[in-house]
């Protein structure tokens, strides 16, 4: 049976920069560029989903409590919709003490066809930072450096 173009395409992203997805790469580069020590994909928070344990593996956990994660595709079909959704919302309820922030290609995205509803309406409706672009802000550069300080 052969791979989907998708499927190959993540392969292929893994195997050049140890990354999911470019756009994790082009955060880790950001973050690197900035001084930030991070880690990446290295702590493994439980939450539960009703009737079944699971795990959530966040993209970078930074210092000073900041937990970022790259979303490119955060819409209705495959690996970034609605599980996705629902998974970042059941840790955040299980897990408020966490501060997970949102870094999305386009924040402008609808999170299906014909929806009104935006990667970036999605995320404030949910109480989640985010920022647009592939861009990690420089505020939250800064409150990284802080934590560091620390």
């Amino acid at each position: 049976m052969a791979k989907s173009a998708i499927k190959l395409a993540l392969e292929n992203a893994e195997i050049e920069t140890g990354f999911r997805s470019r756009l994790e790469k082009k955060v880790a580069d950001q973050l690197t560029a900035a001084g930030i020590t991070y880690e990446y994909e290295t702590v493994v928070v439980p939450y539960a989903v009703p009737a079944r344990a699971a795990k959530y593996t966040p993209d970078f956990p930074c210092p000073a409590g900041i937990i970022l994660e790259a979303k490119g595709r955060f819409g209705h079909r495959g690996k970034g919709g609605a599980a996705e959704r629902q998974k970042l919302i059941l840790v955040k309820e299980q897990h408020p003490e966490l501060d997970i922030r949102l870094v999305f290609q386009n924040a402008q995205m609808t999170i299906y066809k014909k929806s009104p509803t935006t990667y970036a309406k999605w995320a404030a409706d949910h109480g989640f930072k985010w920022a647009d672009k592939g861009t990690v802000p420089d505020k939250w550069i800064n409150e990284m450096k802080k934590g560091l300080k620390r």
